[in-house]
């Protein structure tokens, strides 16, 4: 069973057909939206500041969700999916956007909707990625814009095939 754990008073609150790995830490002030998908080893550390999940997102194995102490909370739009081992940190993501795995996305920054950060990138503190972009690199510059295409192939099937995975752990 996840670890989901009460702290100063705050106690996660979990929307409807939340799937939570046994290995998943939910921690104080964290709200998550409905069919959201918390995966193996992911941390959602709402400790210093609040976090907030809109509905479907997915945070995959091993990833760091955090936030910093009364300056920066962590807040995350619907259909959003945040790969693998990636930490996002004190800041706002908006809705329909894939965050790679790897990727590290630092305080203060604004991922707009319909975006993609790529696998492996470094997003530093302050950056505004307005929507409809693709951003890469260490540190993250844009390197094109998305099309239909790839929001559908890539934003819209990856957050799809998690509500889809995390009903085969019922």
């Amino acid at each position: 069973m996840a670890l989901i754990k009460t702290l100063q008073g705050s106690t996660p609150q979990l929307g409807a057909d939340t799937f939570l790995a046994e290995t998943a830490t939910i921690i104080g002030k964290v709200t998550l939206g409905d069919q959201c998908s918390i995966w193996y080893n992911a941390v959602i550390r709402g400790d210093v500041n609040f976090i907030r999940l809109g509905n479907k997102v997915n945070v995959q194995d091993n990833v760091m969700l955090h936030c910093t102490y009364e300056r920066f909370p962590l807040i995350i739009g619907n259909n959003v999916s945040i790969g693998h081992n990636a930490i996002v940190h004190g800041c706002t993501i908006q809705d329909n956007v894939l965050i790679g795995m790897g990727a590290i996305v630092m305080d203060d920054c604004l991922v707009e909707s319909n975006s993609i950060v790529g696998a492996g990138s470094v997003v530093i503190q302050g950056t505004h990625i307005r929507s409809g972009e693709v951003w890469a690199g260490t540190p993250a510059r844009k390197i094109k814009d998305t099309s239909p295409e790839l929001l559908e192939n890539e934003v819209e099937r990856i957050a799809n095939n998690y509500v889809k995975y995390a009903a085969w752990y019922d």
